[in-house]
Order: C-alpha cells, then structure tokens, then sequence
C-alpha cells in the first residue's frame, strides 16, 4: 500500500507530480485502496476482437486484437489470460506481458494478438488512471499529427488510378493498400505469363505516378504473392517512379530469402506485418533486409512490444509505418506509438473511419486533417466502446477462401 507522498514521487517521474496538486487525477487515485483488475471482456463486434479490462476504481481499458484470421482462437487466448488477470495490479504492464507470454511455454499470432489487446487496455487504464493519453507515459510526444495513408482499392486500373486521385483530393499525402496487380474476385482463376505479368505491373505503377504527379507518395502493396526472382525483376522495373516502400513483395516464412531480394534491389521494403515477436524483426534489422518495418500493434504485442520493436529500428535507422486494417481502436493505439517514437513514418488509415459501421462501434474518433490524424489529449488511447455496438453490429466470422491459379494451386493475394 501506497502513502500519498510516495504516489507523487512516483508522478514526478513522469513530470506528473502537479496532476496530483491541481486534482486531474481520478479521486481515488489520492486515496489508499490498491486498484485491481476485476474481470476482463472478450468482445466480437462486427468482424473485429476487442477485449475490456475492468477495474474496481470503475475504469475499463480497451484493447483489440489483430490476429484477425483467428479472433475465435485469439478470444480463447483472453480468456485463458483471464484466469491470471483478475486480482492483479493493472499498472504492472511490463511484468504482466512477461508473466503471460512466457508462463504458457506457447506462442503464436493468435496468442500474442490475445496478448497485445490485453496490453493495450492496460495502457489504456494507466492512462486514465493517471489523467493522461498513453503516449505520455511512454516518453510523451515526438510530433503533434500523425501523417497517414489512405487506402486504395479496384478490380480494374481505372478504378485504383480513380481511387489514386481521389484521395489526393482528400489531402491526403501518401496511398497505399495498392497493388500494381489489382484487388480481383478470389473467385477468379488466375493465370499470366511471366512477361506480361511484370510488365502490366510495371506499366500499372507508372500510370499511377502520371495520375498523381509527386506530390502524392506510392506505397505499393504486393501483397506476398512474387517469387524472389520475379520480386527483384519488378523491383528493378517501378524504381523510376519511386515508390515510398515495396512492401512484402514476396512471403515472409523465409527471412534468407528477404535478405536475398533486399541486397538485389535498390527500393526499400516494408514488412513485418504478419511478426509477432520483437525477435523477428530484429532478425531482418540485422541482416539489412529492411528499410520500413510494419508492426501491428494489435499483434506484435501491444504497446508494450511496439515500443521496444520501434526503438530496435531506430538502432538500424529504419523506420516505423505502423500495420493497421482494423477498427478505431486499433487506429487510436497506433497514434499513440506514433505520437512517441522519433522514427515514425507514416501510418496506415484504413477506409471507412467515420462512417457505419466503424463509427458506430466507437466514442471519440480522431481528427483527420488534411491527411494527418491529430495526435489526441484524452487520456488513454482516447476512444471508448460504443453503447449497444455489440447489438447494432453482431460478430460476422471471416470465411476461409484463397485464389486458386488456373492450373488449382494456390495464389497470395
């Protein structure tokens, strides 16, 4: 148990010592009941995993995971999790992230995404508790926006070069999500040959860099679906519209054979969002296979993992573009990293962040301007659950379904 004086020495450690004096501070954060956690939520909305973490000072930290292939699974992970949780100090994130990642001797995407939305509803509740957004407590702000992509989808050239403009219209800076290859049905047999598959890309990212002049940065999507070769090949071939990153341009299983595309080609490569451990991502760090790293904060293990993964990039001056195809709340906990990282580069802004249904599951999205998103002042990760989003979008579970080549194998896409 804590006396008054040792809680303000505590603050002045973050420079938060005159919160106590001026009472922004939660009441009974002046008092001497220790806080603990009293139940924890695994919540399915929509086609998003949120988990809320409860208190018995009446705060509730919200979290989400990004193992979205498995939130059935992930939600599982939560309520295993859940078992060692309950009654436990929430301010203990470190030791709490230790105890849950390495009691259970398993690891995996859908744990660690069970993990890192814990984490991230535990960041939240300091925050809260303590008055103040995450980004504070994390060595506080870096930047007061966060630039942004927007994302870009269409079948057919016309529509991505359209989508192109159109967010350049926005204001936005920067376009991603966009695939020199085409966002085609999965239910279309795909066949092309080596020639023209390259050369159609190539002539696609061209037509994109026409459409947009160089005020607008391209971050081409491939979406994992080159082989080495053919990776290099077309590398070789869009480097004179100058992408901003060439991102996962072949699948990540192999870390060699990355190492092998990245010392061939003379445009960065963005990956990473598929990692779940700080170890591999140090790994391509190391080895020089990367310029852009892409940590999803909702997998790679929350807040927590994030910070340290960032600080791993700075060491290898890398740079940070945070994953994110998620909700609200995922978008919120990645302002946050962003806000408190000094090798930040861009963020991913998925489509649809003010219109049903993503603003209707939340309370309190952020503010875009001119493709920046306003690195908030609420305290914690700044949005809140909605009331009945639950009911008004119930959980719909993500089909299994991948494009098959002409000849029945399997395409990434």
């Amino acid at each position: 148990m804590i006396t008054r004086r040792q809680f303000t020495r505590t603050l002045a450690g973050f420079g938060l010592a005159s919160l106590v004096k001026s009472g922004t501070l939660h009441a009974s954060q002046r008092g001497k009941i220790p806080m603990k956690i009293t139940d924890v939520y695994v919540l399915p909305i929509g086609s998003y995993l949120f988990v809320q973490v409860r208190t018995n000072e009446g705060i509730t930290g919200l979290g989400e995971s990004g193992a979205w292939g498995f939130l059935e699974a992930s939600g599982q992970a939560v309520e295993t999790f859940k078992r060692y949780l309950v009654g436990q100090d929430p301010l203990r994130i470190e030791h709490h992230w230790q105890y849950m990642y390495r009691s259970t001797h398993f690891s995996g995407a859908a744990i660690v995404g069970a993990l890192s939305a814990i984490d991230i509803a535990l960041w939240d509740i300091a925050g809260k508790y303590l008055g103040v957004p995450c980004y504070q407590l994390l060595g506080g702000k870096c930047r007061d926006k966060v630039r942004v992509y927007a994302h870009v989808f269409g079948d057919t050239k016309e529509k991505l070069i359209q989508g192109c403009v159109e967010a350049k219209k926005n204001g936005f800076t920067a376009v991603g999500h966009l695939t020199p290859f085409l966002d085609e049905s999965r239910d279309v047999p795909y066949f092309k040959t080596y020639a023209d598959k390259v050369q159609d890309a190539i002539d696609t990212v061209r037509r994109y860099r026409e459409a947009i002049g160089n005020g607008v940065d391209l971050c081409i999507e491939i979406h994992r679906r080159l082989a080495p070769a053919e990776a290099v090949t077309l590398a070789e071939g869009i480097a004179p519209y100058h992408p901003m990153f060439f991102e996962d341009p072949i699948r990540p299983d192999s870390l060699e054979a990355m190492v092998q595309v990245a010392s061939k080609i003379k445009i960065p490569i963005a990956t990473g969002e598929r990692f779940f451990t700080m170890q591999q991502f140090a790994t391509l760090l190391e080895r020089g296979a990367v310029q852009f790293i892409r940590p999803d904060v909702c997998l790679a293990g929350g807040l927590t993992q994030s910070k340290k993964i960032a600080a791993l990039a700075e060491a290898h001056d890398a740079q940070v573009v945070p994953h994110n195809p998620l909700s609200p709340v995922s978008t919120a906990a990645c302002v946050q990293l962003a806000a408190c990282i000094p090798n930040f580069a861009l963020q991913e802004y998925p489509q649809g962040e003010g219109k049903p249904p993503k603003s209707e599951i939340v309370r309190g999205t952020l503010q875009l301007e001119n493709g920046f998103l306003i690195v908030p002042d609420a305290p914690g990760i700044g949005v809140e659950l909605a009331e009945g989003a639950a009911e008004r979008h119930p959980y719909r579970p993500r089909g299994l379904k991948t494009r098959l080549n002409i000849d029945g194998s399997v395409v990434d896409q």
